[in-house]
Parts: structure tokens; sequence; C-alpha cells
């Protein structure tokens, strides 16, 4: 069933929260571990204006479906932030503007250079970087899913548990447009195919790997994807991105794993 972009932005709203009880975080603190994974993942997800940012100087900006969607998907994103952030805040955490800008600023030239880098690929792939766009988008909204839900299973408290599995379900509308315009994209041609297939096996990182500093993306995967349960997570995620034309035997996120020694038992 095609993915109705119309129907997904007349329906699309900040993640609810107000309901939850957030002073059980106050009666039933969360562990130092899980807190240092929340914090990464609101941190990730208040950087997504950033990566619209990049994605408005390729071709993508001129698919109405696709700039829909995306600002849609920012939107919906921020409040995943916000979110995130009322939990971080319980805990004497602040996530503020002042926060935001600091998680920036530490990203550094390479923040500066990333939507130049992002024009000069385009310009070098033309119509079929959008394809690898979508690709990558989903693989990223899979990878997204699977941590959140894992760490909603492993935290052990049932209101940072509700929460994630909200934004999780939100999450699964996201990779269900960068799925379905990846797999019509890359069943255009070859070339898209070779080209996302490319920049996945070379390039793709967990997400956030490219904002946060490495000793965090070590302690979230390791937290969070850790033991049977992750590493099975991590493989159902590399057969939905093998489902995608010409992706046929990827393993990119079971190989993040071993790559950064997450155990496996």
């Amino acid at each position: 069933m095609p993915f109705d972009t119309e129907d997904y932005k007349l329906r699309s709203k900040p993640v609810q929260y107000s309901d939850l009880d957030f002073e059980a975080f106050e009666r039933e603190p969360l562990s130092p571990e899980t807190l240092r994974s929340v914090q990464y993942m609101c941190d990730v997800e208040y950087h997504t204006v950033c990566y619209l940012r990049d994605m408005l100087v390729t071709p993508s900006h001129r698919d109405a479906d696709v700039t829909t969607f995306m600002t849609m998907w920012n939107m919906e994103e921020f409040w995943h932030g916000a979110a995130l952030a009322e939990v971080l805040k319980r805990h004497g955490i602040q996530a503020d503007y002042g926060h935001i800008r600091f998680v920036r600023k530490r990203v550094g030239w390479k923040d500066k250079l990333d939507p130049i880098k992002h024009t000069l690929l385009a310009n070098f792939a033309g119509q079929d970087y959008v394809a690898v766009h979508m690709a990558w988008g989903a693989v990223n909204e899979w990878s997204a899913i699977a941590a959140y839900n894992r760490l909603a299973d492993i935290a052990g408290h049932s209101v940072l548990a509700q929460l994630l599995r909200r934004i999780a379900k939100q999450e699964t509308r996201h990779v269900a447009f960068y799925a379905t315009q990846a797999r019509k994209r890359l069943a255009i041609g070859r070339k898209a195919q070779k080209l996302a297939r490319f920049a996945l096996e070379r390039f793709w990182g967990p997400v956030g790997s490219g904002l946060m500093p490495e000793p965090e993306v070590r302690h979230v995967l390791r937290y969070v994807m850790r033991g049977e349960a992750g590493y099975a997570a991590a493989r159902k995620v590399d057969e939905s991105i093998a489902r995608l034309p010409g992706m046929a035997g990827l393993k990119i996120v079971e190989r993040s794993l071993i790559a950064r020694d997450v155990p496996a038992t």
C-alpha cells in the first residue's frame, strides 16, 4: 500500500506525553546508564533540523512529497527531543537551547562543511541522490525504532517505556515513507542501487555517530544493543535493508555492533 503523504501531513502531531506521570522519575530515578542513553537520543533528535538543512541543498527539495514529509518529520522529531528533555529535566539534567548550541558547536568544522558535501555529492549523483537519501533514511529509522524498543525493554521503568514506545510508533510512520520511496527509486535502475549500496556499505554509521563523541556511541550500543536480543534486533534491521532493491547481503547494523565490541551474550 503506497504511503499517503497528504494523510500523513494532516495527521502529523507532536508525540503525546503530557498525560504521563513524570513525577515517577523523582520517585524511581533512572540509572546513570539509562540516563546517558536518553541524553544521547535527545541530542540526536534535536539535531534533526540540521539533517533537514543538509537535504534541502540536494535534489530532494524539488520533490513535493519529500519536502512535505520532511517538514512534518522534522517537527515530530523535534518533539521527540522535547519529550526526552523532560525526562532529563526530572533528573536535574538540562537539555535546553544552551545545551543544543553546545552540541552543535562541538561538531565543529564538519557541521559547516556538511551542506557543501551534500551539494557536491548531489551534483555528481543527480536525481539518483534522492534514492540514496531515502535508503539512508530508512536504515536510520529502522535503527532508531530498534534502539527505542530495546531501551524500553531493558531500562526497567514503566513511564520511560511508555514514552519510548510512543516515540517508536511515530518512527514507524517515518520508516514507512523512507522505505516506500527507497523501494520505488532504487527499482528504477542499477546506478541508483550501486550508489546507495556504496554509500551504506562505506559510510553508514549508527544514528548519531556523526554528531556524538565515539565514547557515547559505544556506550549506547553496548548498553542498548548488547546480548542475544540486541543482536537479533540488529539482524532484523539488516534483513529489512536487504529487501530493498540491490541491497541483498548488506549487514551494516550487525557489523557496527561487532566493530564496537558490543557483547553478543
